[in-house]
């Protein structure tokens, strides 16, 4: 009776999985995902800043023919990176929304990092330098020790009445 009872559950657990799976992949290959995918991996090039996609200001005079190039370049049968060659080619590189991982490029996606790597230890090394943790400090000379001249004893006195403390400095 238990293996039964295991056996359906591992069936329900099976046929679940291939269902969502199977739901997840329906719109991979679905030509307006691709389209959708792609137009928000290309900037515009009408200097707007914003993605092929999202380009929404009145008499755009770019985004409508690169949108129609892009659905003709899908419609042909070019690949994802087919198409962002080419249109890397066609408009140059600025009109990819991210850099590649190729070449000078890699720099953009490794810079931030590094840079943030350098900060973070540049303000460990100063937290532990302030700390006093970074090696022996000298202790301050003591005011009663060292004998200091008439008018500054005559000086710390006159603190020391002012403010009501004995503690010294």
């Amino acid at each position: 009776m238990r293996f039964r009872a295991f056996s359906f559950w591992m069936r329900v657990a099976a046929s679940l999985a291939l269902s969502v799976a199977i739901c997840f992949s329906l719109g991979a290959t679905d030509a307006g995902s691709r389209f959708n995918n792609l137009n928000h991996r290309l900037m515009c090039t009408c200097g707007c800043n914003e993605l092929l996609g999202e380009c929404n200001h009145v008499g755009c005079p770019d985004s409508p023919g690169e949108l129609n190039e892009l659905s003709a370049a899908i419609a042909s049968g070019s690949n994802d990176q087919q198409i962002l060659q080419g249109f890397a080619a066609k408009y140059g590189a600025t009109v990819l929304a991210a850099p590649t991982t190729h070449g000078f490029d890699l720099v953009a996606w490794i810079a931030p990092f590094a840079v943030f790597a350098a900060a973070l230890m540049g303000t460990i090394l100063l937290i532990y330098r302030w700390g006093g943790l970074g090696g022996k400090r000298q202790a301050p000379a003591d005011v009663a020790t060292a004998n200091p001249e008439p008018e500054e004893q005559e000086r710390l006195d006159r603190i020391r009445r002012e403010t009501g403390t004995d503690s010294g400095f």
